[in-house]
């Protein structure tokens, strides 16, 4: 990158974007405008380096190795600068960024640092937009468990929480993996049992889990809309969730892993829901 330039123009941000920049500058070295004197100064020292290097002898193998040090080290800046871009055209206005830890910051760059992939980019861009949102969403723990992802595995875990309703947090409705509603959409039990085996839900196909609610009704949301339904009995109700939670990893990418509703999907529930015993009190198509 060129001395003084920045990645983005920050006179276009408004001040969360702006506060997020000058964090992820402050965390991992990256060259944006707010550095521009003191990297400046750095970038000199390096350069009076480089020129001494250029006097030695070096066999072919080390210039090999530098050339391949420089290539990876450009390659792993591009990756910091496209995440912290998307992420940052992503933030609000409320976004509390000021709360957003520096060593969470460079704990976060060291796992995505070498992420090239499109899409796995999408996926860190909105983890870093989340945290920065609200500071505390997501622990080094989920982020070390992203790191540990490959794309096929951000890709089943989309695909499943296209069934993923919240119930007092989001969980996966899998209320028999044998449905064609599941089939038909890439939902079968390796697939399930994958997700299992690599920490992102809790699979049991033969007891499942179960929900106690104490009070009349029952609210749930499925993506952007809030439903309604009544149980018959005041107090002590039990509803089936079918055979898979989300472990904390799960609940903490669930909102971020870039799934769509599925309108028939939606409809396949509130249908189980009202043969449970429930009674809807607010459908609208």
């Amino acid at each position: 990158m060129a001395e003084g330039n920045s990645i983005i123009n920050l006179g276009d941000l408004g001040r969360p974007a702006t506060m997020l920049i000058e964090k992820v500058c402050n965390a991992v070295g990256v060259l944006y405008e707010p550095r521009r004197i003191k990297r400046k100064a750095e970038a000199e020292a390096q350069a009076e380096k480089i020129k001494a290097l250029v006097g030695l002898e070096l066999t072919e193998i080390e210039r090999r190795g530098i050339d391949r040090f420089v290539q990876q080290e450009a390659r792993k800046q591009e990756n910091i600068e496209s995440i912290t871009v998307q992420a940052a055209e992503q933030l609000t206005p409320d976004a509390n960024v000021e709360a957003l830890e520096e060593d969470w910051l460079s704990h976060f760059f060291d796992r995505c640092e070498k992420v090239s992939d499109e899409n796995m980019q999408s996926l860190w861009s909105r983890l870093l937009a989340g945290e920065a949102s609200i500071p505390g969403t997501y622990s080094k723990r989920t982020v070390d468990f992203v790191a540990s992802m490959d794309k096929r595995d951000a890709e089943f875990f989309t695909r499943l929480c296209q069934f993923s309703w919240v119930i007092a947090g989001p969980l996966p409705l899998i209320f028999n993996s044998e449905d064609e509603i599941y089939k038909k959409n890439g939902i079968d039990f390796s697939l399930l049992k994958h997700l299992d085996d690599i920490g992102l839900i809790s699979f049991d196909p033969i007891s499942g889990y179960r929900v106690t609610n104490n009070g009349k009704y029952f609210h749930v949301q499925y993506f952007s809309q809030s439903l309604l339904f009544e149980f018959k009995t005041d107090g002590n109700n039990e509803v089936s969730i079918g055979q898979a939670i989300f472990t904390q990893a799960g609940r903490e990418l669930a909102n971020i892993c870039g799934a769509e509703p599925n309108l028939e999907f939606r409809e396949y529930t509130i249908k189980k829901f009202i043969e449970s015993g429930l009674a809807p009190r607010n459908l609208t198509n």
